[in-house]
């Protein structure tokens, strides 16, 4: 599989990431360790490309707007992959996956990777295992990374907890004045994209100018770097653009490609993917200890009665947790008496 991700043809390339990707998202336990010595075998491959998070609200037009960026990029040379993230219904646990049908040119081009994946409940709108469907990506040798996110709020921070340079779409006329400075999402965007600006240039351009202020104001009282322009710094921006019209791409583009280009001369992009690699050895170290709690003998014993006695209000969730960690804490002791 190593083999076919770093040197197949394009056929055997893409077969062999898919199969890489999927055999990463398993929960198994012997397919984990296969997976996590594929990732130490593809490792000194990756970290060249450029990462790229895209959020917004359903109906921005994520799809086409990543369509027609990737088809701009794939005409100046490079290779794109797209990791799409699909709501889990909470009820039957199913995705719907549809990102890939959505972009019909660009998943049939050949410089191209498309790959969904469900969020499976996880927060933010990523799937689990999207940093090392991206480490796939890159030792591939697809130069540009982008991870298309459901767009559900503040949650955000997720794909901005994994990505270069995160950017939020809005549309023209996206709501009023608390909407466009919420701060959860506005302080984490790198750039904002006003999209579908053909429908009203006159909304666009008013809410261009609303949401760089807001920016403007976010930087003086949240980030004291932003409350002074410094050349050597990256500010965050507003464009307009029309991803259907393909109208605004290259704007858009040259904006990424000054943030990479200062971040890169600043230290920035190398502390941030530094401070990224960290965050993601602990998101996987607290995921493996509550998997070995729930699998721990003991706790699996009383957790059925304890769930009952907290369904009923007999008991209160903090003791029940409490008493929890305790049958768990206990055990171990034992153990290593």
């Amino acid at each position: 599989m190593r083999d076919g991700v770093l040197n197949g043809s394009a056929a055997v390339q893409r077969r062999a990431m898919s199969k890489a990707i999927t055999l990463l998202e398993s929960t198994r336990a012997d397919h984990r360790a296969q997976g996590d010595a594929l990732l130490t075998a593809l490792l000194p491959h990756t970290g060249r490309a450029f990462r790229l998070g895209i959020s917004g609200v359903p109906g921005v037009g994520k799809s086409t707007f990543i369509e027609a960026l990737g088809l701009y990029l794939i005409g100046q040379g490079h290779r794109v992959a797209v990791l799409t993230i699909d709501p889990s219904s909470t009820v039957s646990g199913g995705s719907i996956l549809g990102d890939k049908t959505r972009m019909e040119h660009l998943s049939v081009h050949e410089r191209a990777y498309i790959r969904p994946s469900p969020s499976s409940g996880t927060l933010g709108g990523v799937a689990e295992k999207t940093r090392e469907a991206m480490l796939v990506c890159e030792a591939a040798g697809y130069d540009v990374v982008i991870v298309e996110t459901v767009g559900v709020g503040q949650s955000e921070t997720a794909v901005a907890g994994m990505t270069d340079m995160f950017v939020l779409l809005q549309l023209p006329n996206a709501g009023d004045d608390l909407q466009a400075i919420k701060k959860g999402v506005m302080e984490i965007a790198d750039l904002v994209v006003i999209n579908k600006a053909d429908i009203d240039k006159n909304a666009a351009t008013r809410a261009q100018a609303q949401i760089t202020s807001s920016l403007r104001l976010l930087g003086l009282h949240g980030n004291p770097e932003h409350a002074h322009h410094d050349a050597s710094l990256w500010h965050p921006r507003v464009v307009q653009m029309s991803a259907l019209l393909g109208e605004g791409v290259d704007t858009f583009w040259a904006a990424v490609s000054e943030f990479r280009q200062l971040q890169t001369a600043n230290g920035r992009l190398a502390a941030r993917r530094e401070k990224q690699a960290l965050a993601w050895m602990w998101e996987r170290i607290d995921a493996g200890l509550k998997q070995a709690f729930r699998q721990h003998p003991q706790v699996r014993e009383l957790l059925p009665q304890l769930q009952q006695d907290v369904a009923a209000g007999r008991i209160a969730a903090s003791t029940a947790a409490r008493n929890l960690l305790a049958a768990q804490s206990g055990q171990a002791l034992e153990a290593t008496n």
